[in-house]
């Protein structure tokens, strides 16, 4: 009996010992990236809009998680994923293949984030490419991955009529159990399609059906992006908003970067 009981206060103490430290790395490591030297000025300064410490905590993400983030556009959030997972996991990039007549805009982007990966192999050396036509997106992998993670994303695809086969790619990424999770512009409820589709923000309605449609359970959603100040009603769309304000006078600059990012939805899905 004396045993029994000792092994119960062992095991109890053992929980309270050791949940904490676990946070504690955590923070400390995620902590040490947010001011690491290879993240640019600019960069660090958009942490208040877009929170990826609490972001990624959300998803759940841990150091030795097999993470892919699709079509990272210039590399914010790769800059804090890669060598987060770099020594225990693994970091696996898609982005869309290249050739002679891919628009400029898509060159120059391919050209800007494959440099961004080779100027500093000590956060990178690990990251792995995956190249995919946002057409047709397939990719037989090795491996199947624990988290699949877009952010700002499901617009452009919605626009390119590419967002359903691009979400069966996800799906079909994943192993069993494994974590879906997008950051998007939100819409108003009962937005209209095109309208979504114009202005860059989406409802929550057109992802969470979209996610369901192809196999995804959907787990929960977080409040960590929304952003009351936006109004989302913007003729430039979400463009109008930081860091782009396309289309702002001179006169309206203050006005606009005092709302800040734009209000965001952030949801968690799960491959049964």
């Amino acid at each position: 009996m004396r045993n029994i009981f000792f092994n119960i206060v062992l095991s109890i103490t053992t929980c309270l010992f050791v949940t904490p430290t676990y946070s504690n790395n955590f923070d400390v490591k995620f902590n040490k990236i947010l001011k690491s030297d290879h993240r640019s000025q600019t960069n660090k300064a958009r942490d208040k809009f877009r929170n990826p410490k609490q972001t990624l905590e959300f998803f759940g993400l841990k150091p030795d998680t097999n993470v892919m983030e699709i079509t990272p556009g210039k590399g914010w959030y790769t800059e804090i994923i890669a060598p987060f997972v770099m020594e225990d996991g693994t970091f696996n990039s898609v982005i869309y293949e290249v050739s002679e007549n891919s628009k400029p805009y898509f060159k120059k982007l391919d050209k800007f984030y494959r440099s961004k990966l080779k100027e500093r192999p000590d956060i990178y050396k690990n990251a792995k490419l995956i190249t995919i036509d946002p057409k047709n997106p397939k990719f037989n992998l090795n491996k199947k991955v624990d988290m699949v993670l877009t952010f700002r994303n499901v617009h452009n695809w919605a626009k390119a009529k590419s967002a359903d086969s691009m979400f069966k790619f996800f799906f079909s990424s994943l192993k069993s159990g494994g974590v879906f999770g997008v950051v998007e512009h939100r819409a108003l409820k009962e937005t209209p399609i095109q309208e979504q589709i114009r202005s860059g923000y989406m409802t929550e309605k057109y992802v969470i059906e979209l996610a369901k449609q192809v196999g995804f359970e959907f787990i929960s959603s977080s409040e960590i992006n929304s952003n009351p100040k936006d109004t989302k009603k913007h003729s430039g769309g979400v463009w109008t908003l930081l860091p782009n304000l396309r289309g702002v006078n001179e006169s309206e600059k203050v006005k606009y970067s005092l709302i800040g990012e734009s209000d965001r939805m952030t949801l968690k899905f799960l491959k049964p």
